[in-house]
Parts: structure tokens; C-alpha cells; sequence
């Protein structure tokens, strides 16, 4: 597989921002229940997932994470090792189908992923692969030209609405001047 992980340091501290954006999170600490706030890609790269179902059985870790153009996160690759009958592949878990659990004691940290699904679901989601991949910016890339295309069809709208605007301010200040020019003439 020619798939390139992102385990770039200075990526990591870029990301770290986009990870606060695209996970939906959670917090338990000792002392607080608020959510950490900023993440590193680094401490969340290898960390081990749970169904939120079964909280106490690890089914895989993160492998990677990936992004979108704007850095925000859209899915994670989940190595499954070979717990429920997944046979070691790495899936991808999009993005709103997972949370993020933050323990702290003692000044430790532990990130735990928490995904929204059942065994069962979870046999169903893509494997991580070449195919993936390409699709995956196949679709990206028409998103893209969708989002152009809207954004070219807004513009030309605007434009046109605002050159009927002025052809319609100008017959509307014709029409008043020849009002007032025909009042004018009128009253001589």
C-alpha cells in the first residue's frame, strides 16, 4: 500500500488546532469536566478505541488521521487488530461517528476514541485502502467543483440582480424627471 501517514511534527502542532474543531468531545478529569480545549495529533495518533457500547473491551487504536484542505479533521483510521471478528484491517471512521474521552490523573493524560456504533455497524465501515483513498479525493474534488459551480451561479445571480436594479433605478429617475419637467412646464 503506498498510503502516506501524517506524522509530521510541525503538522501536528497545526493540527492540533483542527482537532479541537472536528472532534465532538468529552471530558473526565479528576478536578474538571471540561473539555481540554486544544489536542495534538501526537497524543491522539495510538490511542486506543472503545465501543461506546462496550466502554471496557479495546477493539484497535488510532493509526491515523485524516484531513481536509482546511485542516479539519475528517475521519480517523482505526487499526482493528482482530477483536470482533475484524481480522486486523484499518477502518475508516468518519468524522461525528466518534468522540473524544480525555482522563487525567496525576498529570497523565490518556485520550481514549469512543465510537458511535455497534459491533455490527462497525463490520460495515470502508477498509482504509488505495481505493479508499482514491475515492475519497474523487469526491473531495467533486465537492470542490460543486462548491465552485454554486459559488459562479451565486455571483452571476447577484450580478444580474444588480443590473436589473440599476436599469430599473434608471427608467424609475427618467420617469420622475420627466415628471417633474412636464410639472415644471406645466405651471409656465
Amino acid at each position: 500500500m503506498n498510503l502516506t501517514p501524517v506524522r509530521n511534527k510541525a503538522l501536528f502542532t497545526l493540527a492540533g488546532a483542527a482537532l479541537a474543531g472536528g472532534f465532538a468531545l468529552s471530558a473526565n478529569a479528576q478536578t474538571t469536566d471540561q473539555p481540554q480545549g486544544i489536542y495534538s495529533a501526537d497524543d491522539i495518533l495510538d490511542a486506543e478505541v472503545y465501543l461506546s457500547e462496550s466502554p471496557d473491551e479495546q477493539i484497535g487504536e488510532v493509526e491515523d488521521i485524516v484531513f481536509n484542505e482546511a485542516m479539519q479533521v475528517t475521519a480517523l483510521v482505526v487499526e482493528s487488530g482482530s477483536v470482533l471478528g475484524l481480522g486486523g484491517r484499518e477502518i475508516i471512521v468518519e468524522a461525528g461517528q466518534f468522540s473524544l474521552l480525555t482522563e487525567t490523573e496525576n498529570d497523565d493524560i490518556e485520550h481514549r476514541v469512543m465510537l458511535d456504533a455497534t459491533a455490527e455497524e462497525l463490520e460495515g465501515y470502508p477498509v482504509y485502502s488505495d481505493d479508499w483513498w482514491a475515492d475519497a479525493r474523487l469526491r473531495a474534488q467533486e465537492t470542490w467543483q460543486q462548491t465552485q459551480e454554486g459559488a459562479q451561479s451565486a455571483w452571476q445571480t447577484t450580478q444580474e440582480g444588480a443590473e436589473r436594479a440599476w436599469e430599473t433605478t434608471q427608467e424609475n429617475a427618467q420617469r420622475a424627471w420627466e415628471s417633474a419637467r412636464d410639472a415644471v412646464s406645466g405651471n409656465d
